[in-house]
Order: C-alpha cells, then sequence, then structure tokens
C-alpha cells in the first residue's frame, strides 16, 4: 500500500495461537524495534502515528491473496474458480470435500491468525494514546476513532467466515489469563461491533479537520476525520460500514439512520468509496487477482449464464459482466471444473479493492427500505442500480409483481461481484445458500468457516 511514500518497518512480536494472545504483528519505524511495553509506556509521536497506519496495512494483509479473503470467499459463493494445479485443495477442499480443514491456515483455519494480530495491535496503539507526548486532544480522538473503525472491519472478517461456530470477542487478555470465551451468538457479536463503531464516531467527531497519520491512495476524499457533514470525510465511511453492519442485524430502522450520514448519493458515482491500496514498490503488496499477477483465478461460468441482456439488445449482456468479467488467455480446467473467463475488475496489480462503496450502500438502503415497509422507495432505489450500473430495463411489479428479495440479491451478486465475498454472505443471511450451483457430483456448500484446530485445541 503506498502510504503516501512513507518507509515503515515491520516488528514481529511472539504471537500465541490461541486468543490468549501474548503478542502481536505491529508496524512501526523505530529502528531500535521497540518493545510492546516501550510504544505503551514511553510511545513517540512518530511510533504511534505508525502505529495506527500499520492497522490499514494489518486489515489489507490477505485480502486480495490468492488464498485471500475476497477470492477464497469468491470460491464457496461460486463466483469464482481458483485453478491451481499445484494446489487441489482449492477445487477438493473449498468446492468438495466434508468440511473445512480446522487444521490448515490457509484454508479452513484462514482469516482468524491475522485480524486477531491487527485487533491486538489497535488495543495496543489505544494503551498508547493515553500516555503519549507532544499529541492534541483533537489528534488522539482522530486516531481513537479510526482505530475503532478499523477494529470493526477485522472483527467483520472474522464473523462473516465464522458465522455462527462464533468468534472471540475479548482479544485483550495478558498473557497467562483464561482464554475468553468464544462467542456464537452471532447477534451478539454483530451488536458488539455495531457499538464499536458508535464509539468510533464519537471520537471522530472530536477530531478535528485533520488526521495525524496519512491514509493511502484509496481513502481520498474520505481522510479527514470531522467537518462540515456535506463534505466527505471519514465519519461517513463509519458510517457506512455501520449501515452494513445493521442490515446484517436485521435493524433496518437503524440502517437507515447510518446511510443519512453515509457517503450514499446517487447523483455521485457508484464507484466512490474508500478502497485497498496496492503497489509494486519495495515492501508493498500487489493485487493478486488482476490476471496480469496471477491467472490461476477464474470467473464462475454462471456469472455470465445467469446475467440478463441490457435493454433493447439481444446481445449485450448486463454492463456489469462487460465491466468485471473477460475471456482467459488461457481456459482453465482442473479437477472437473472449468471456466474461459478471467475477472477483469482489476486489470493491473495496483488495481485499488472496494472496502465500501456507493453502489453498495444504495443497495443496503434498498433493503431496508423495503424490509422497513417502504416498497416503493426500495423499489425506485433498485431500478436506479438495474439501469445506472447495469444498463437494464426497470421492472414493475405487474400483475403478480417479484419477489423483491430474489431482485435484491441478484443485483447485489453482480454489482458487488467479487469484491468482498458478498454473494456468499448474502445467501447465507436469507437462508438461500442452496440455490449456489454445486458443479460437479459430490460437491457441496460449505456455510462457513471452522474454528481453527489451535484455537479449539487450547481450550482442552
Amino acid at each position: 500500500m503506498k502510504i503516501r511514500d512513507m518507509k515503515m518497518t515491520k516488528v514481529m512480536l511472539a504471537l500465541s495461537t490461541a486468543m490468549g494472545l501474548g503478542g502481536c504483528d505491529l508496524t512501526v519505524p523505530d529502528l531500535n524495534r521497540p518493545s510492546v511495553d516501550s510504544l505503551e509506556l514511553t510511545p513517540t509521536r512518530p511510533a504511534v502515528i505508525s502505529a495506527a497506519e500499520g492497522l490499514l496495512v494489518g486489515n489489507r494483509a490477505g485480502y486480495a491473496a490468492q488464498n485471500g479473503y475476497v477470492s477464497v470467499l469468491g470460491v464457496l459463493g461460486r463466483e469464482a474458480y481458483i485453478l491451481d494445479k499445484a494446489d487441489p485443495r482449492y477445487v477438493g477442499e473449498l468446492l468438495a470435500g466434508p468440511a473445512l480443514d480446522p487444521g490448515s491456515p490457509a484454508f479452513g483455519g484462514n482469516f482468524w491468525v491475522g485480524p486477531y494480530a491487527n485487533l491486538r495491535n489497535a488495543n495496543t496503539l489505544l494503551r498508547a494514546l493515553e500516555v503519549v507526548p507532544g499529541m492534541s486532544d483533537e489528534e488522539k480522538e482522530a486516531v481513537r476513532g479510526f482505530a475503532k473503525t478499523m477494529k470493526a472491519l477485522d472483527y467483520l472478517v472474522l464473523i462473516n467466515t465464522r458465522d455462527t461456530n462464533g468468534i472471540v470477542l475479548d482479544v485483550d487478555r495478558p498473557i497467562g489469563a483464561d482464554l475468553a470465551p468464544i462467542v456464537t451468538d452471532r447477534e451478539q457479536v454483530l451488536a458488539f461491533i455495531a457499538a464499536l463503531l458508535d464509539e468510533a464516531l464519537v471520537h471522530l467527531k472530536a477530531g478535528g479537520t485533520t488526521f495525524p497519520l496519512p491514509l493511502s491512495s484509496g481513502f481520498q476524499d474520505f481522510d479527514r476525520p470531522a467537518i462540515k457533514m456535506t463534505v466527505p470525510n471519514f465519519q461517513k465511511v463509519n458510517r457506512g460500514i455501520k449501515a452494513r453492519v445493521d442490515v446484517y442485524r436485521q435493524k433496518w430502522d437503524e440502517a437507515l439512520v447510518d446511510l443519512e450520514g453515509s457517503f450514499e448519493n446517487i447523483n455521485a458515482p457508484l464507484e466512490r468509496g474508500v478502497y485497498h491500496a496496492f503497489g509494486t514498490g519495495s515492501g508493498d503488496t500487489t493485487n493478486e487477482l488482476s490476471p496480469a499477477i496471477n491467472q490461476n483465478i477464474y470467473a464462475h461460468p454462471s456469472i455470465l449464464k445467469d446475467a440478463e441482456y441490457q435493454e433493447g439488445s439481444t446481445t449485450e449482456l448486463d454492463a456489469r459482466v462487460q465491466r468485471k468479467v473477460r475471456l482467459a488467455e488461457t481456459p482453465g480446467n482442473y479437477q472437473g471444473v472449468s471456466s474461459d473467463y478471467w475477472f477483469a475488475n482489476y486489470p493491473s496489480g495496483t488495481s485499488p479493492v472496494p472496502i465500501i462503496r456507493n453502489e453498495e450502500l444504495i443497495l443496503l438502503h434498498a433493503e431496508a427500505s423495503y424490509q422497513a415497509g417502504d416498497i416503493s422507495n426500495a423499489r425506485t432505489l433498485l431500478n436506479f442500480i438495474r439501469v445506472t450500473s447495469g444498463g437494464l430495463s426497470e421492472l414493475t411489479p405487474g400483475e403478480g409483481g417479484y419477489d423483491f428479495i430474489t431482485e435484491l440479491l441478484k443485483q447485489r451478486r453482480y454489482s458487488l461481484l467479487f469484491e468482498g465475498g458478498h454473494r456468499w454472505i448474502d445467501l447465507r443471511r436469507y437462508e438461500r445458500l442452496n440455490e449456489l450451483p454445486i458443479d460437479v457430483p459430490g460437491h457441496r456448500v460449505h456455510p462457513r468457516f471452522p474454528v481453527p484446530e489451535s484455537e479449539t485445541n487450547a481450550r482442552q
């Protein structure tokens, strides 16, 4: 990530496998490699600022890797195939197999240690802010708001992957303390995340008009903690993420309030939002979702099969398909599955990957409006996405009407294609995973990731 050309040194701290965690992986610039104690007890302004930047780096880690969040959840949601003949598990386990392997940190045990390490980093940073000299109260509040928003994103990765298998919420216990419980109540976890985002908003409102830390280029226009609410700022990002969480919680009225404070705007570009940025410089990370970098990731053929034609055409598919899928230079075929298509979302290794953007917010608004009883507005917003993003004709209720949720899920499928596992998450929350295609007899749809074996073993 291009953190505005700021050079950083990673300091690896001891990390246990279970959530009695005794350390973290912290990005700081101090060449003397400070300990956790020194950051908490004798922190410096540069160390605190770099630690805050490191939260964005940590949240991005693995997001766009071949076995990362976007691609693996894309396979589970039948958006993608990963046809890597050097590792048959991308088909044999993710698409088949009796269950995801909790003992494999790259597959069933994935998306656990990384987010928790970043959460511990954030907690260390928050404690350091209590004693750091040379920072104003406004600057400290801005960093607190940023850190808690990033924590919410890390917790979302955990609950989106584990679902009712549960996650650990209390990740800040000292070494030697009893392990915190695994919380299997999904609503409790989401309520915890929502409260964290509300806390972050309070900090951001007191955080002045400038962050003391530089954000990546993916946060252009949203790199200020607080300013007039008519102007883009990080508070609006916070509210957009909160809207997503409250839709997941089925708190429809709360989601509508969140959206009012977000950057949702039908008159703004649908691509407007915040993104993970990537680069090719020393110490940076490239976007492995791009076929320019990785030619093992293919688009699922059902994307084209299920797409509608654009209005007035019998040959031009949904404009989102035209933008996001292209013919592969080398067709893929492995273990009985095949595809002739790559993704076009990410044309190069430096292409950004969305965290949240305007198009998703409009779709969240349509969903919340419908569920809250405002059917007319819901249909208007859904038609807006159909026409503006997909080039499709408007739908009218007609004599028999149409099933709004089915249509909503379809529009979310194409609008948010291969951006963050949305299809798998959406079908699961509406109990429709059985609608995903089974490509080969014996394949199955995995509904959630297991808690890693190292975590469960530590509790025995």
